[in-house]
């Protein structure tokens, strides 16, 4: 069993893929909300809380690993043959790490929000965090995460979106963020944070849409190239007006994007039974 907490929209539909939505750090499936509620009437939508966040807490090991065989034994169980699946941030690197334990066979495409295939900035990789972080800052940003995780929560919320982003939205993201729990969110940070896709990354043979906040506190324009240039099938979308999350920020345009992406699956899918 998956034991993930799911959040659902809609009902599958033949030869539509099912859209799956994984969250960022101290998140959960319900950032996804603008995403269920607009196109559950196209497909299936469903948005796990991942483990060590919302109601899954610990009933999932708190790891990137396990996540991705969480994630795999939900698309098994629940017999999912073709999915559009979204990572989000940290939920990037769960997308990643299934494909790489698992493979691909059941993804029609990837949609990579606002991420780099490495967090930690070092010698050979300097397009990580935009902040620099690195292996020593983040010793310290470990022990802080457990100790002062409700003085950390609002510049977390802030820094997830754009500099003058609307204010309901970083009230919204604050209140949610303080209701997790520091110890599950410390487990969570130090498995992402040691994790490097990079070698992955030319392996990933499903079509990509790198999908970034043009004013990203988070991550820069070239992560995004750096992913492109190694993708064989990827492209860049920006989204002008977003920072590190334009399925909230722009939720009317990522929501096109996703829907034409299914649709467009489909209409191929279809095409290929014919």
């Amino acid at each position: 069993m998956s034991r993930l907490h799911l959040h659902r929209a809609g009902r599958r539909r033949p030869g539509v893929p099912v859209l799956i939505l994984l969250h960022g750090w101290s998140c959960h499936g319900g950032f996804f909300a603008p995403q269920l509620e607009a196109l559950g009437g196209l497909t299936e939508v469903i948005a796990p809380d991942l483990p060590g966040h919302g109601k899954t807490a610990d009933a999932v090991t708190p790891r990137i690993e396990a996540g991705a065989d969480a994630l795999a034994a939900l698309m098994q169980e629940e017999g999912i043959a073709e999915a559009v699946l979204v990572g989000w941030s940290m939920g990037a690197l769960v997308a990643w790490s299934m494909i790489e334990r698992h493979g691909s066979d059941r993804l029609a495409a990837l949609v990579v929000e606002d991420m780099a295939p490495r967090v930690i900035n070092g010698p050979d990789w300097t397009l990580g965090t935009l902040n620099g972080l690195d292996g020593p800052r983040n010793a310290v940003f470990l022990k802080a995460i457990e100790s002062q995780w409700p003085l950390l929560a609002p510049a977390t919320a802030r820094r997830s979106f754009a500099l003058d982003a609307r204010k309901e939205l970083v009230e919204f993201a604050e209140r949610e963020m303080r209701k997790a729990s520091p110890r599950l969110l410390a487990a969570m940070w130090r498995s992402l944070t040691i994790q490097d896709f990079r070698p992955l990354t030319p392996h990933i043979d499903v079509p990509v849409v790198l999908a970034r906040g043009a004013r990203s506190q988070l991550y820069s324009l070239a992560a995004a190239e750096w992913q492109a240039a190694h993708l064989p099938h990827a492209r860049i979308e920006t989204f002008a007006q977003s920072g590190h999350s334009p399925h909230l920020e722009e939720a009317s345009r990522f929501n096109d994007m996703l829907a034409g992406l299914i649709e467009r699956r489909g209409r191929a899918q279809g095409a290929a039974n014919a």
